[in-house]
């Protein structure tokens, strides 16, 4: 029985998420996310994985772990909210930080914090972690903390921009660096790095020099109408003295950041901050610790991680390309980028082994789960290592398709094809949009899975249309400020090519999308009656009231302009509603941030006045993405009900998941 029949065993898949390579070089670890006894939550756990053997689980408990990093000696430090053993009445749980030591034993707790504990690096005997602190005096915190839950106060004050992150409130607390040594017991000497960071570590991303001597992180420098430029600057440890390594005018310098081994270079993206006539770039940016200056490799490449070659000589990277996400080697001494892996793989979580010999890496694909797998440095040889959870098997095949736009732009896709699909049996067709938008449909997905719909009987068209990665700046400049139109018309050109095969129902097709492809479903649901049925997850509606009530405004009114201009009116998708006559599925989450609940409700509202016929998904407790297990299944077998009856033209069947 495929694990994609029943959505239920889909969900209990266990997700390999993460790869770190011990400092010997002679296993991995990995956290691995996996449905609780419960089966109504996710839970994760560490596992170990040998390079010569078989994986291992490192730690098991209700509250789970993450962030593990490898010590010096080769100890593993993680961070979870489990509960010490040897604290009575210890309060609230929130994440601390345990070491488990490589000789076997139990994990003991090294360090805690009344914010909890985040990030975490380690090298030599330094420890530096990230934690959440309220303001004013540190001996005072729990204090604090305890008399605001006791009075039943949430109120926070604030006096700048955001307000809010993704599916969170930001504050009170704000995010500090920590420093502190690795001690027989616990971590000794701790201190805070950073007392006057104010906002200026949100989401901040950090690495340790291999001395332990300086820390490398990100910090937001805030500028007047709310807009905001990320830096990178350097930490003492010893003494907290900061200075800042990398700042320019409409450049953010941010993550992925990796120092070199010979502790002299960091690495990191440089993105140039955008505007009405100035689109996205990215760079890998390489630059002197310690006079800040540097230079950009790899033009076209976007850097999504970066590991450097342990002789300090290169960096190995991954980045978008053709609908694949291969390593490459940069090398620092100017040469062209050099592709490490010809599959058609995206890789992701990279490691570089001490000898210089390996390259290790997650690998997935659009047909492939993540797994560890092991490249040579030299070759390009590709070596699956066993895993903690076994592939599933895909229910079809996978094949490359391509056309060409009415500006003579190649655009291109990955076609999900269902077994049994043929001329005499030709597969409904579903068109999937991908978000971002600026991103590419390359890698295995846990949200949206179109082998479930393969599993019954779709062909699903997964394409790369402009504004996406992998194909040259010219991909993106084309859709900059134009979403609407020349997206729609990208779209069309690779959706003929699909439907003129003979293995696809040409008749029987619909349109999906979340976030930006949910504005592009809104986009196509008013400008063309060619699909039966569309679904339209987390999506834009309103360009006007989403680009100023979303988590980071100033993002997206840099590309639109001020709210009010003309391009709202141009490529806002709610001047089509009175064009809308194909049957559309709203389905949006309440704790959605980025794009808020107010895209679905003015949406839900307006098609209310209308005679189109539609339902609305709703999901008071989730975010942009639909996570919990059960809201997942409610998910699936809601789309499926809906596109049964509107693409396949059977009777409506409400699923059982579904209030």
């Amino acid at each position: 029985m495929s694990a994609f029949n029943d959505i239920r065993d889909y969900v209990a898949i266990p997700r390999v998420l993460s790869l770190r390579l011990s400092p010997d070089g002679s296993r991995l670890v990995s956290t691995v996310q996996s449905l609780n006894p419960d089966g109504k939550s996710f839970g994760t756990a560490l596992w170990g994985l040998p390079i010569d053997g078989e994986p291992y689980r490192l730690t098991r408990s209700a509250k789970g772990e993450t962030a593990a990093v490898f010590t010096a000696t080769g100890d593993v430090l993680f961070t979870s909210a489990r509960p010490d053993p040897t604290v009575k009445d210890a309060g609230d749980e929130v994440p601390a930080l345990w070491l488990l030591p490589r000789a076997g034993g139990e994990a003991r707790q090294v360090a805690t914090r009344p914010g909890g504990i985040g990030a975490v690096r380690t090298a030599a005997d330094v420890v530096v972690f990230t934690a959440d602190v309220l303001d004013g005096e540190e001996a005072a915190e729990e204090e604090k903390r305890k008399a605001r839950k006791d009075a039943g106060i949430s109120a926070i004050l604030h006096d700048g921009y955001p307000v809010r992150y993704w599916d969170h409130d930001l504050g009170p607390g704000r995010t500090r660096l920590f420093a502190a040594r690795l001690g027989a017991d616990r971590l000794e000497d701790v201190r805070d790095l950073t007392p006057d960071a104010g906002d200026a570590l949100r989401d901040a991303t950090f690495e340790l020099t291999p001395d332990g001597a300086t820390v490398v992180v990100t910090w937001r420098a805030y500028l007047p109408k709310g807009e905001w430029r990320t830096d990178i600057v350097a930490v003492d440890v010893a003494t907290g003295e900061r200075r800042t390594l990398l700042s320019e005018e409409r450049h953010d310098h941010t993550h992925p950041i990796a120092i070199s081994p010979d502790g002299t270079r960091v690495a990191c993206s440089r993105e140039r901050l955008t505007g009405p006539d100035v689109s996205v770039r990215s760079d890998l940016w390489i630059a002197d610790l310690a006079t800040g200056e540097g230079r950009g490799y790899a033009p076209g490449l976007f850097p999504a991680d970066i590991a450097w070659a342990p002789d300090s000589s290169a960096v190995y990277i991954v980045a978008d390309h053709q609908g694949r996400r291969p390593i490459f080697r940069v090398p620092v001494d100017g040469e062209a980028a050099v592709r490490l892996t010809q599959d058609d793989a995206a890789y992701a979580a990279l490691n570089a082994s001490e000898d210089g010999r390996f390259v290790y890496a997650l690998r997935s694909a659009i047909d492939l789960a993540p797994a560890p797998a092991r490249i040579d440095a030299v070759t390009g040889e590709i070596t699956d290592l066993p895993a903690p959870a076994p592939r599933p098997e895909v229910p079809g095949t996978l094949t490359e398709i391509s056309a060409t736009a009415d500006d003579g732009a190649t655009i291109r896709g990955w076609l999900v094809l269902p077994e049994g699909a043929r001329a005499d049996a030709p597969a409904p067709f579903l068109l999937w949009i991908h978000g971002g938008p600026i991103g590419s449909w390359n890698d295995w997905q846990w949200r949206w899975q179109a082998w479930i719909m393969a599993q019954h009987g779709y062909a699903v068209l997964m394409p790369d249309p402009c504004l996406s990665t992998g194909y040259g700046q010219e991909m993106i400049d084309r859709g900059w400020g134009n979403w609407g139109p020349r997206t729609h018309a990208d779209l069309d050109a690779i959706v003929d090519v699909a439907l003129a095969r003979d293995d696809i129902d040409s008749e029987r097709i619909g349109a999906m999308g979340g976030s930006f492809g949910g504005y592009m479903a809104n986009w196509l649901a008013g400008h063309t009656d060619r699909y039966k049925a569309i679904v339209t997850h987390a999506s834009l509606w309103n360009l006007d009231q989403f680009a100023g009530t979303t988590d980071a405004s100033m993002y997206w009114q840099r590309e639109f302009g001020a709210p009010g201009s003309e391009r709202y009116a141009l490529l806002s998708p709610h001047h089509g509603l009175d064009k809308i006559t194909t049957p559309m599925l709203v389905i949006h989450g309440d704790k959605d941030y980025r794009v808020p609940i107010g895209e679905a409700l003015r949406l839900w509202w307006d098609l209310r006045r209308t005679e189109v016929e539609s339902k609305f998904l709703y999901f008071p407790d989730e975010n942009h993405w639909i996570l919990k297990p059960g809201n997942a299944v409610a998910w699936y077998e809601t789309v499926l009900a809906f596109l049964a009856q509107h693409v396949l033209g059977e009777e409506w069947k409400r699923p059982d998941s579904v209030a």
